[in-house]
């Protein structure tokens, strides 16, 4: 692996996921960082990563990185919870460049929000067997009860355009899911995937207005700005642009990427392969 660096503060932020869930971080980076350029590469054609066992996803995921590595970013982000919950840290933390995932963000969000300690959280399989969120909450809050339900279709529908409000389907995959919670009485849900922010208009209706949603994404970019002004990385100005890459369709990430990016949409999207990069 090569040698840990200092870019200039003018280099790309370097983010990544299995699909189009990150997109939901990328939307935030833009609003709070305006200034900053972002390189975002969703793996689309290799989604969903939560399904998989642990070596494939670490595998995926250090083959993302090495991509992002040869784009001279400053910063990498594991917009993605899987990897987040999966990727050792004895790899990240040997990187050249500094890392975060979104699991630290979201378990701080969630312990500062809670008035219970009655704590939701909702993932891909990978995530929820990891224990990652439960590790870190109760780090955070000893006492805390921690009620973690998978929710593997999530993604595909998300992936699908299945995440207006109305959506008939995916409201009766999600009343499924949160039962066991509801049944908790937790008064914080960790969204605990990139993906979910999408449905959260859904997912909020079900819980009720008395239960706070945390999103992971928001909670990394805000964590994020504070990390690159310690780092001496800030980078000033609200003229920052994006460039997209993908490895499947880009008319298909084009055409739901506005729903993630919202008022942020637009920049260059790029068909590519990440299979030879090496993984060491």
């Amino acid at each position: 692996m090569p040698e840990r660096r200092m870019p200039g503060r003018g280099a790309p932020i370097g983010v990544f996921d299995s699909g189009l869930g990150g997109l939901t971080a990328v939307r935030e980076l833009r609003r709070l960082l305006p200034g900053e350029d972002i390189v975002y590469f969703g793996d689309t054609g290799r989604v969903p990563y939560g399904t998989r066992g642990a070596d494939i996803i670490i595998r995926y995921a250090k083959q993302d990185i090495a991509f992002l590595l040869e784009q001279n970013v400053k910063y990498i982000v594991a917009a993605c919870g899987t990897v987040s919950s999966t990727l050792p840290s004895a790899y990240t933390d040997a990187l050249p460049v500094p890392y975060t995932g979104v699991v630290q963000s979201a378990a701080r969000a969630a312990a500062r929000a809670t008035k219970t300690g009655r704590v939701g959280v909702i993932g891909t399989p990978a995530t929820i067997q990891s224990g990652s969120y439960h590790t870190a909450l109760s780090a955070l809050l000893p006492a805390a009860r921690i009620t973690a339900t998978a929710c593997p279709l999530f993604v595909p529908l998300v992936e699908n355009g299945y995440f207006d409000a109305g959506n008939v389907v995916t409201r009766l995959v999600a009343r499924d899911y949160l039962r066991e919670i509801k049944a908790a009485g937790v008064d914080t849900l960790i969204l605990g995937c990139t993906h979910y922010p999408l449905v959260a208009p859904i997912l909020g209706e079900l819980m009720g207005p008395e239960v706070t949603l945390i999103d992971p994404g928001r909670e990394t970019a805000r964590d994020m700005r504070a990390a690159l002004a310690d780092a001496g990385l800030l980078r000033d100005g609200a003229h920052g642009e994006a460039r997209y890459f993908v490895s499947d369709s880009t008319e298909s990430f084009v055409r739901l990427s506005d729903w993630f990016l919202g008022e942020y949409a637009g920049g260059p999207v790029t068909r590519i392969s990440v299979d030879g990069y090496p993984v060491e």
